[in-house]
């Protein structure tokens, strides 16, 4: 484990590394509240979580300004838990989960802003739509009857490699798919702008393949502690 003091010290040198325009969501899943109040006391606000037992335990003790975003494969059944207070859900990969968002988000009185998860990288075990299939998601327009679900852009993992070359040509190939989406769908939509791609391993990679927010953890807070 890392000690506190090194938390804010990472944090800098990541923030560090990041230029105008692209945010910080602070991965801190599995990582004790103490970490979290070290990140936050130097500055951030952003953190992310994947666990909503874990997630409402933090939010209960934990300052209220703090902007908390969902960032693992969500279940429908979680969704009432995580609606009254969640700030994003980063990893939307179903029209299912948009509409039980919107449901659970119509009841709370809120509108809860999602990213789109695309499934680039050629790996089993990620989720999200296809391009093909994000595509015909748009075209159906069904989720223009959703008013209480904010469609504010797309989120990817690039393959777990070494190999830059690939993880760049799937950072890029989402860039020119936001792109296209931007324009047929969300030409006058200014909040649909996001871009979330980049980790720990990959964030500097994703800032020159114009990610808007990247999603670091292991940089800052070091191993997990299951």
């Amino acid at each position: 484990m890392i000690m506190e003091t090194d938390v804010a010290k990472n944090l800098k040198e990541v923030v560090g590394n990041l230029p105008d325009g692209v945010r910080l969501v602070a991965i801190s899943k599995f990582h004790p509240s103490s970490y979290i109040m070290a990140a936050y006391n130097a500055g951030q606000r952003v953190f992310g979580e994947s666990h909503e037992q874990e997630l409402q335990k933090k939010v209960a003790e934990l300052p209220k300004d703090i902007e908390w975003h969902f960032i693992g494969h969500l279940q429908t059944n979680k969704v009432k838990y995580i609606a009254p207070y969640i700030h994003m859900i980063e990893a939307v990969d179903t029209m299912k989960l948009m509409k039980e968002i919107n449901k659970q988000a119509a009841k709370c009185g809120r509108v809860i802003d999602i990213l789109l998860e695309l499934h680039i990288a050629e790996e089993e075990t990620k989720f999200g739509f296809s391009l093909d299939g994000c595509r015909e998601m748009l075209e159906s327009g069904e989720w223009r009857e959703l008013h209480n679900v904010r469609i504010c852009g797309l989120m990817m993992m690039a393959s777990n490699v070494p190999d830059e070359t690939r993880i760049r040509k799937e950072m890029n190939t989402a860039w020119t798919f936001f792109q296209e989406v931007k324009r047929d769908f969300f030409s006058d939509a200014p909040y649909f702008k996001e871009r979330s791609w980049g980790m720990s391993h990959d964030y500097r990679i994703a800032v020159e393949c114009h990610s808007t927010m990247v999603r670091v953890g292991t940089a800052i807070f070091g191993p997990r502690v299951y």
